[in-house]
């Protein structure tokens, strides 16, 4: 379906710039992909000062290697597939040209492989492409990895303070030696290419990525787009640009991806073009005149049309108007979200001017079909071989064409490197730089020498919530101590940096001391998450742990009190700010806790400023400097010194919402989550209390009274038991990032009949998966769980894209099953296979 924006027209410099390119029998299919045009004149969009990259060596050499590559090489190419997808068999038969590592995807079982076994498989992968075929030329493989806050998929990497930290840092040239930093763990591990850096403005803090977007205004991420990239990179013109030390970088998401509506992942960013220009593209500007050679293309879509498919912004703006030569590649399967298309099969979003589809677990049917399509014309061949020279530019640009296999390249299997205490420095001073002191009542801080401190909270000690998403695993959880090998817990930095100044700490997360402490120092915050599992309804902080409580008893004690906040997002904290004597933001700051201890004990002063207005209520969502009636608690740019006067008089404590803060909960506590409802009955007929001819729903309890709920069918007719949205609700998303249904039940009385849960998609629509052989496994009045992946309803028939009711549990004879909760959870932890047919 085209989708057009009134007052905007469809045809515009961009379309009229790639008219020599594309046949004019293409001409009706392209106009698909100009919806939400821009209607700007180039000179509205400001103009990069290109790097001097150009070389004619390189691009007579990307020339002939085009014109001996056979149609399957080209298509090869242009789709990128996941390690947990393909193999080094695949690399060479279908030519891939690029791999992936997503955020759960290791060479090897879990996340605790160890560096040498990167080395191994980029080796393997590249030995795949490099193997001979007929007199084809030989094309190395490039691997793209997601290192945003530091090499963070791999174990004893040195971890950096995830982007909202740095953004507080307000340092740009920290940011070059964060960037040298990476480059070199990436290539001890043998990967010469990063999905970073992140250059989202951010305007809703419900988004579950805010924490990797450096702040609300453009200013930041434009001041460091630059040195970061060069950092990663090199600077062009130097002999080591892109070699040696340095990898290849990623400028992303492209465009608008911190500014959706109600901070909703890969949602829609509705805005007039000129906020469009003026918030969102601004960093890139600096990015392209830095040299970055690849940009990502967002998930999130303008006034309605997906960014995949967008023409004028991906070949007019960035190609034709910016003059980029390197080459766009996609998001997780984000060309499968452009209208008509499906991850297998998009040739729109190559002609819209993606270069590059990321096809993690769709790259074959993506690759045979594309391959079709270039044979037919629907893919024009001027349109494919514009993409190949782009991707081949950088690979020869980079030496790849005679670096050899990972392990022999500079600094490969130098393990040393690996969170080297250099490298380890350079992380603790972003530590130091990034800390925003909010509150100081009284000057409890700096703690003093020679003071008994007691160490609490469930964050003071647990370097999995220091480090938060992406890191080791996608959403940064089920890591232990022994992951992080070469890193410091904050208890762990503390007891460092006390002894040396003649103090005591004692670490208890609950609070209890036998001897009265001077100073009680609180480490708690968010759990960590990442993209979607992190959007949130409303920025009010839910604390599992009850650290208010704790708080409060420490106060009700006498003992003066720190809290350190660990968080991605600024959020409404009313209750502990009123609960502490001073109180610091520590944002996610990864892997040196010893920067935190730093700064509580004096060692460095507190410089960090808010890269976020921090919010007066817990509605108080989307509260950025510049707005109309701008009134936050904190403004942007806030930050007390030592020397300032810290006190802050008694905040409101009533929150302003209940918003549900989990979008991945379907049902618990005994009712649905994010507003949903639960309804049963006849097929087509569902109410929240029909008659019991057919199935009766009850209240049950498993941990607390009626936190659960009994669902008992009576044979008596097919009936359903659903959890339904009130407006549809897209999870395409969720299903090609490998996120499944987990239920938790207890079966009083196995099914007689066939089950089958599902998914509801609008009138008639639907997908569904047989449970049976589940249910009538399990052992009667025993607890366990039923986990199906997203995508085994997509298989079914299910349209992702607009769900009306996320699970349904349907049968025609009888079972007695208690529900007591259903969620959205990463399937590779629950299986990725689909239940067979019984």
């Amino acid at each position: 379906m085209t989708r057009l924006i009134t007052g905007l027209t469809c045809v515009s410099y961009a379309v009229l710039a790639v008219a020599a390119a594309v046949p004019a029998s293409m001409a009706q299919a392209q106009t698909q992909n100009s919806q939400a045009s821009i209607t700007a004149q180039p000179a509205d969009w400001a103009k990069p000062a290109l790097p001097a990259t150009g070389n004619a060596a390189v691009e007579k050499t990307v020339e002939d290697l085009v014109r001996r590559m056979s149609l399957e090489q080209k298509v090869g190419q242009i789709v990128q597939a996941d390690i947990a997808s393909v193999t080094p068999e695949d690399v060479y038969r279908y030519h891939l040209g690029s791999v992936l590592n997503g955020g759960n995807s290791k060479p090897g079982q879990g996340h605790h492989v160890t560096a040498p076994a990167w080395v191994a498989a980029a080796d393997a992968f590249y030995a795949a492409s490099m193997r001979r075929n007929g007199k084809l030329p030989r094309i190395p493989v490039i691997w793209g990895s997601d290192a945003v806050h530091g090499h963070n998929n791999v174990v004893g990497a040195t971890l950096f303070p995830h982007n909202i930290g740095l953004g507080a840092a307000r340092n740009p040239e920290l940011m070059r030696r964060i960037g040298k930093v990476t480059a070199t763990e990436m290539r001890v591990t043998g990967l010469d290419w990063t999905f970073a850096p992140t250059l989202a403005v951010v305007r809703d803090d419900r988004w579950g990525r805010t924490y990797e977007g450096f702040g609300e205004h453009p200013e930041i991420a434009t001041s460091y787009a630059r040195p970061l990239i060069e950092g990663l990179q090199g600077k062009v013109g130097d002999a080591d640009w892109l070699r040696g030390g340095h990898i290849i970088a990623t400028a992303k998401h492209f465009l608008g991806d911190g500014g959706t509506a109600g901070g909703k992942d890969q949602g829609d960013t509705r805005t007039d073009e000129a906020t469009l220009r003026r918030l969102f593209a601004a960093p890139y500007v600096p990015a392209i005149e830095a040299g970055v050679q690849s940009i990502m293309v967002s998930f999130s879509s303008w006034n309605g049309a997906k960014m995949h498919g967008n023409r004028s912004l991906l070949r007019g703006v960035i190609k034709d108007h910016w003059g980029f030569d390197g080459f766009l590649v996609g998001d997780w399967n984000g060309h499968g979200q452009v209208d008509e298309c499906k991850p297998d099969n998009c040739y729109q979003t190559f002609t819209a001017g993606l270069d590059m589809a990321m096809a993690p677990d769709s790259w074959k049917g993506l690759w045979q079909n594309t391959l079709a399509q270039a044979k037919d014309g629907r893919l024009p061949m001027p349109v494919l071989d514009d993409a190949v020279r782009r991707i081949l530019r950088v690979k020869v640009r980079a030496g790849l064409m005679e670096a050899g296999k990972p392990s022999s390249r500079p600094l490969a299997g130098k393990y040393d490197l690996l969170g080297s205490a250099e490298h380890r420095a350079v992380a603790r001073e972003a530590v130091r730089q990034s800390l925003v002191l909010l509150k100081n009542a009284g000057s409890v801080l700096p703690l003093k020498p020679g003071a008994r401190i007691l160490l609490a909270g469930d964050g003071a000690d647990n370097l999995t919530k220091q480090t938060g998403g992406w890191t080791l695993t996608w959403q940064g959880t089920g890591t232990s101590r022994t992951d992080f090998p070469n890193a410091h817990t904050i208890a762990e930095g503390m007891r460092e940096v006390a002894k040396g100044v003649g103090a005591t700490v004692d670490v208890a997360a609950d609070g209890r001391f036998t001897q009265k402490p001077d100073v009680a120092v609180v480490v708690f915050g968010e759990d960590p998450y990442a993209e979607f599992q992190g959007d949130r309804a409303d920025v009010g902080f839910d604390d599992a742990q009850d650290n208010l409580a704790l708080l409060k008893k420490l106060k009700a004690a006498g003992v003066p009190t720190v809290s350190v906040f660990l968080s991605g997002r600024a959020m409404w904290v009313n209750p502990y700010l009123n609960a502490s004597d001073a109180f610091v933001a520590a944002w996610l700051p990864g892997s040196e806790g010893g920067g935190v201890a730093d700064v509580l004990f004096g060692k460095a002063d507190f410089r960090g400023k808010l890269p976020y207005s921090w919010p007066r209520t817990s509605d108080q969502t989307a509260v950025n400097v510049g707005d109309a009636n701008y009134n936050p608690l904190f403004p942007y740019g806030f930050g007390l010194t030592l020397k300032d006067r810290g006190d802050l008089a008694r905040l409101p404590e009533q929150r302003a919402s209940q918003a549900s803060g989990d979008p991945t909960i379907l049902f618990n506590a005994g009712r649905p989550g994010g507003g949903r409802r639960l309804l049963i009955g006849a097929p087509g007929e569902l109410s929240p209390n029909p008659g019991p001819d057919l199935i009766t729903a009850r209240g049950a309890d498993r941990r607390a009274q009626e936190d659960s709920v009994r669902l008992v069918w009576t044979g008596r007719g097919k009936a359903v038991a659903a959890i339904t949205d009130t407006a549809p609700v897209d999870l395409m998303r969720e299903t090609n990032g490998a996120l499944a249904v987990e239920i938790d039940l207890k079966v009083d009385g196995a099914p007689s009949r066939p089950v089958s849960a599902g998914v509801a998609c609008g009138q008639g629509c639907a997908g569904e998966v047989p449970i049976t052989a589940a249910l009538r496994a399990a052992l009667k009045g025993e607890w366990t769980t039923v986990a199906v992946p997203l995508s085994c309803f997509a298989k079914a028939g299910a349209d992702m894209r607009q769900i009306t009711a996320p699970l349904s549990l349907t049968t025609d004879g009888t079972l007695d099953i208690t529900m007591s909760r259903a969620r959205l959870v990463q399937a590779n932890g629950a299986g990725t296979a689909c239940p067979n047919n019984d």
